[in-house]
């Protein structure tokens, strides 16, 4: 392993955590087990002002993780990008939307790894991914399968954009009456094999591999978003950018999946509000008037009778959100 004085650094890996200790310390202890093949490799450990110990966990158990110890909950892009700013990336100048690849800095890290802290991956997953967005030079961002304790597939792995139609569908659980339609099913490719290599729209922050031009060009993460959204924005700047995203099942990682934020109700909240910020960013502008109301409509309607059903099963409005783990 490689301390931040050794440049150029391959790999610069962030982990926002908020109350998952026990889970954050297997994570880190998986990352140092890794067999990096002589790859140089950072970790950042953001808290978002855990009430575990978790800072106190990672500071006496893994000194050469940077700490950066928040006094509040600042959000999960947020706080990814305090990560991203440490290893050096910045935000893109005011009123740019892309800078040149040739003003990347030789000295930023060749690749940054946005991490949950409820991860655990196997010894060769770290070096592995890297060679195949080595091996993908258009790739901008790249993620692997993900699975559940029970071996299940996490369906977040591995996405399409959630444009107005692709929402809708979600909405009114089309995606899931017909879950081998490539019309209804695109919200989470349901209908592909998840066993197969495929370029898609989108991966899930949990394991989100980016490339250090791609950053440079897309910039850092939306913190509009609080929780939930950031990650399907960002991979769409990468695109729009002219970069590639791919999926790699021959990597998989074990994910536990909203360790935090299970019964979180502000969670949903951000969820559905995320939905809203997405859609007003990326498509509201060009969408006809009566697909806006649909869409706007459903995220409203179905957006609030999930909230009731979730009050009447005893969840509330003052529980607080967590940053990670979350989808």
């Amino acid at each position: 392993m490689n301390d931040l004085s050794v440049r150029p650094l391959d790999l610069a890996i962030v982990i926002v955590n908020y109350n998952t200790c026990a889970l954050l310390r297997d994570c880190l202890r998986s990352l140092y087990a890794s067999e990096l093949s002589g790859l140089s490799l950072a970790i950042c450990v953001v808290d978002n002002v855990s009430p575990d110990d978790s800072a106190a966990m990672v500071r006496a158990e893994f000194p050469q993780v940077h700490l950066i110890a928040n006094t509040e909950n600042v959000g999960y892009p947020r706080a990814n990008n305090q990560g991203l700013r440490f290893f050096g990336f910045r935000d893109l100048a005011a009123g740019s939307t892309a800078a040149p690849a040739d003003e990347t800095s030789a000295s930023l890290p060749r690749f940054a790894l946005l991490l949950n802290p409820d991860t655990v991956l196997p010894p060769r997953a770290l070096a592995e991914m890297i060679a195949f967005t080595d091996a993908h030079p258009r790739a901008g961002a790249a993620g692997p399968k993900l699975v559940r304790l029970d071996g299940s597939l996490d369906w977040a792995c591995r996405r399409s954009f959630p444009t107005p139609e692709t929402s809708l569908y979600h909405l009114t659980k089309l995606d899931r009456i017909f879950p081998h339609s490539p019309r209804f099913a695109r919200y989470d490719l349901r209908y592909l094999d998840p066993n197969v290599v495929t370029r898609v729209d989108a991966i899930v922050g949990a394991f989100m591999l980016v490339r250090r031009e791609a950053i440079v060009q897309a910039g850092l993460l939306d913190e509009t978003f609080f929780m939930y959204g950031e990650d399907l924005d960002w991979a769409k700047r990468i695109t729009e950018a002219g970069w590639e995203v791919w999926y790699n099942p021959q990597v998989t990682v074990l994910h536990v999946k909203e360790a935090a934020s299970r019964h979180s109700y502000r969670a949903r909240v951000e969820f559905y509000r995320a939905l809203t910020i997405f859609y007003e960013k990326h498509y509201r502008s060009t969408t006809a008037f009566w697909m806006d109301w649909l869409i706007r409509g459903g995220i409203t309607v179905f957006g609030s009778l999930d909230l009731l059903k979730r009050r009447l099963r005893g969840q509330g409005p003052a529980a607080p959100a967590s940053t990670e783990a979350r989808r």
